[in-house]
């Protein structure tokens, strides 16, 4: 593949940022919504889905290059920290699967979701702890 240049490279940034942004809106809507009516536990089938999906939207964007050559080493690290947050969504997924299949319908929304939760919280602080460095060190960068 072709090395990109500074403006198609700057587009594909702002691709890969609004396709991150779609999947973590659809992990977001999915995990609040399941907890709203804890006691029905009839559609966590729906939202396991929709959550499922962004979670794969979400690392399939961070899989992407989107480093400039020049970059510095330490930004390239940081880029890569966001793939890892995309890694624990994936997890957090396989547990909301499991957790549903092992504690079937009448589990209750809070245990089937409870390390879905957790790993849901550690892939957002990894995104959040990513995201404020990386803007942190591209200013000081320029």
């Amino acid at each position: 593949m072709s090395k990109l240049t500074g403006a198609d490279l700057e587009k594909r940034r702002k691709q890969v940022e609004s396709t991150a942004t779609f999947g973590l809106i659809l992990i977001c809507v999915a995990l609040v919504s399941p907890l709203t009516s804890p006691a029905n536990t009839g559609y966590l089938d729906v939202f396991r889905w929709i959550y499922g999906a962004g979670a794969i939207i979400y690392l399939i964007a961070r899989m992407v290059d989107i480093s400039d050559p020049g970059e510095p080493l330490r930004i390239k690290r940081l880029r890569r920290m966001e793939f890892w947050a995309g890694i624990s969504f994936g997890i957090a997924t396989a547990f909301w699967f499991i957790g549903q299949h092992r504690l079937g319908p009448n589990g209750g929304a809070a245990a089937v979701l409870w390390n879905t939760i957790m790993f849901t919280l550690v892939g957002a602080v990894i995104q959040i702890i990513a995201s404020w460095m990386i803007y942190s060190q591209s200013k000081k960068e320029s």
